[in-house]
């Protein structure tokens, strides 16, 4: 059988950057094996449903590049992808577990569960649950006769279906991460597998979902392992051969201490969500990867490396290249720590490695008519390997299209001075000559300029950078002459000259 794997995620609000990378390895395991990778959407549980939510889901893959072979936009042969369009299939499988035993109907109230929970505990029960035990002494089919059962049934009295766990018995199965995974049956409960409303819960729709899409690896999040053995026991008790399993470790905030979560990142300042997200209900926006700035190629690099390690040197893979080093076995068990400043050095370097022409068209984007295609393509070329993201070129660069009102304090106390005033007049007369100069003109002109008395290039240029940036630091300068050209140069030289008061 084919490798199919499945991004699972419910429409309950904005995909947090832990689910873009479950998204991430499902894909690349799909692509090395040439197999299917399928968006499916979980939606069993309306109370949580967010409107707006699943496009969003599919534009933040979409803007990742992770694209599924098979889904609710994409369609296939194992449709439909919405659970909540599938309400149908579930019941004949609900129904078998029920006719063999292996499940049971339960008519407890919330008040009755409630009571049970507060015995339990009064007893000094570490974990009060509904499970073997607990069950006899409940109000279900196993403790009912057939004929109350059924006038229950017929009154319209609310109920859910309950698996029926063995009283003692180890569960195993082996994860591809974690290895053997053994559990006992007395640790866990009676989970519900359909609710009171006809619509299934996440275990029974999961495990019927996953079998009748033929998936072959479940690749899911380290918060799902508790329920590895549950699922694991349904399959069997519906005869099905269980996929492989693969749990990926957790999302550590920074300091390693818990898992990553929407109020950690804010409380540091950094993105959790791929795209921005304002909140239906608070109108709370949540800025997402891309408006601040990241490119996908360098995202989804770092994401990548949280939690999986290829082995060697290198640390920058395309996406390409990311599915054909990509093995499951070489994912780590521990959590991954997010290091916001790694993935700001990732988006640095992804930003030097794209071409000019590329770039441009964003910083156009910014500047608005400020630039055209030519001029954008010189500055962002001058400021590229001094930024982190797109957007600071418009403040790194904003001296290209307005002269500076304010001139850094400290350059004008060690550099501006009589000689460099002087050097400045009269390399604008030299420069004027010319309608405009490249870069290695511009830098003849000053050099044959200042050769004539023996001036240092290093009494004028601090000044020269000041007079036309107000900065004392910045792009090379003689690419900053070259792109303001002779004329505009001049008018700065002048302007400095009028405006800087070194006392």
């Amino acid at each position: 059988m084919s490798v199919r794997v499945r991004f699972a995620p419910s429409p309950t609000g904005a995909l947090h950057i832990g689910g873009v990378r479950t998204a991430l390895y499902n894909y690349l395991f799909a692509k090395k094996n040439n197999g299917t990778f399928i968006l499916r959407i979980e939606d069993t549980d309306q109370s949580r449903f967010v409107e707006g939510a699943e496009d969003y889901i599919r534009q933040s893959l979409a803007w990742a590049g992770i694209s599924p072979d098979e889904g609710v936009a994409e369609g296939g042969n194992f449709g439909p992808y919405k659970q909540s369009e599938r309400k149908d299939i579930y019941k004949q499988y609900t129904d078998q577990l029920l006719a063999e035993g292996k499940a049971y109907i339960a008519f407890d109230t919330p008040e009755e569960l409630d009571e049970m929970r507060d015995r339990l505990k009064e007893a000094r029960v570490a974990n009060p649950q509904y499970n073997a035990v607990t069950r006899m002494q409940m109000k279900n089919s196993l403790t009912l006769s057939e004929e109350e059962v059924k006038e229950l049934i017929d009154a319209g009295t609310p109920y859910v279906v309950r698996i029926k766990l063995p009283k003692n018995e180890d569960v195993r199965f082996k994860d591809i991460v974690r290895g053997w995974v053994v559990v006992n049956t007395a640790t866990l409960d009676d989970k519900i597998l359909m609710k009171s409303d006809g619509m299934p819960t996440y275990h029974m729709a999961n495990i019927v979902d996953d079998h009748l899409m033929e998936i072959t690896h479940v690749i899911r999040g380290e918060e799902w392992l508790p329920s590895a053995p549950l699922h694991v026991l349904l399959y069997e008790y519906l005869g099905w051969e269980a996929p492989e399993f693969a749990h990926l470790p957790l999302l550590l905030k920074p300091d390693g201490n818990g898992k990553l979560s929407k109020r950690a990142a804010d409380k540091l300042g950094f993105p959790i969500f791929p795209l921005n997200w304002t909140d239906p209900q608070t109108s709370e926006l949540s800025v997402g990867f891309k408006e601040a700035g990241y490119l996908p190629d360098a995202f989804i690099n770092f994401l990548a490396l949280l939690g999986w390690n290829p082995g060697g040197e290198n640390e920058f893979f395309s996406l390409e290249e990311l599915v054909e080093i990509f093995t499951l076995e070489k994912i780590n068990k521990s959590g991954a720590r997010f290091d916001i400043e790694k993935a700001k050095w990732f988006n640095q370097q992804y930003l030097r490695s794209k071409s000019s022409e590329v770039l441009a068209e964003e910083f156009i984007n910014l500047v608005g008519d400020k630039a055209d295609k030519a001029l954008a393509i010189r500055i962002v070329d001058s400021l590229k390997d001094r930024v982190t993201f797109v957007k600071e070129m418009v403040e790194a660069g904003s001296f290209y299209f307005e002269r500076p009102t304010e001139y850094d304090a400290k350059t004008v106390k060690k550099k501006w001075n009589d000689l460099a005033i002087e050097k400045l007049q009269g390399y604008a007369a030299e420069l004027s000559k010319h309608d405009s100069v490249t870069s290695d003109e511009a830098k003849t002109v000053l050099t044959d300029y200042l050769a004539k008395d023996e001036t240092p290039l290093g009494r004028v240029m601090p000044a020269l950078r000041l007079a036309l940036t107000g900065q004392g630091g910045g792009p090379d300068l003689m690419e900053i002459i070259s792109i303001l050209g002779p004329t505009e140069v001049a008018a700065r030289i002048d302007l400095a000259i009028s405006s800087i008061k070194n006392d």
